[in-house]
C-alpha cells in the first residue's frame, strides 16, 4: 500500500448479464479491474490479496451457493459474504427472511461461501494472468 501512497481508487462496475447476485459479481469484478489497472502502471503488487463476494442462502431447507433471482426471492435465509483471498471476512450481511437461523446454520453458510469465494479467486487470478500474458 505504500506504493499507492495517499490515493483513492474509484471503481464503478456495471454487471451486464446476471440472473441474480449483481452486487456480488460487481465486487468480484472490481477486484480484477483494480488489479489490471494497477498492473498497467506497475503497482499491481499494492493489492496483495484478492477480494470476492458471493451469495448463499437457505431455500426449501437446503443451503445453496450463488443464489439466482428465483432462489433469492424465495430464500428463507439470504446471506451476502465478502472475503479477502486469505479467508478473512470483509462483510457479512445476513437476513432471516422467514425464520431465525441458528449459529450452526450461519457457520455452515459461511463455510459454503468460503468455498465459492475460493473458486472465484481462481477465476480472478486467471483473468489477471490472461492480460499479463498478452
Amino acid at each position: 500500500m505504500e506504493a499507492l501512497g495517499e490515493r483513492t481508487l474509484w471503481l464503478d462496475c456495471d454487471v451486464l448479464q446476471a440472473d441474480g447476485g449483481t452486487r456480488c459479481a460487481a465486487i468480484s469484478g472490481a477486484y480484477v479491474a483494480a488489479r489490471r489497472a494497477l498492473d498497467h502502471v506497475g503497482l499491481g503488487r499494492a493489492l496483495a490479496d484478492s477480494v470476492a463476494a458471493v451469495s448463499v442462502g437457505i431455500v426449501a431447507g437446503e443451503a445453496l451457493l450463488d443464489l439466482d433471482y428465483v432462489e433469492d426471492s424465495s430464500a428463507e435465509v439470504d446471506v451476502n459474504v465478502v472475503m479477502a483471498g486469505d479467508g478473512r471476512l470483509i462483510e457479512v450481511q445476513a437476513t432471516a427472511e422467514r425464520a431465525p437461523l441458528d449459529r450452526d446454520q450461519l457457520d455452515d453458510l459461511l463455510d459454503l461461501a468460503a468455498g465459492g469465494i475460493e473458486e472465484i479467486g481462481i477465476a480472478q487470478r486467471e483473468a489477471v494472468e490472461v492480460v499479463r500474458a498478452t
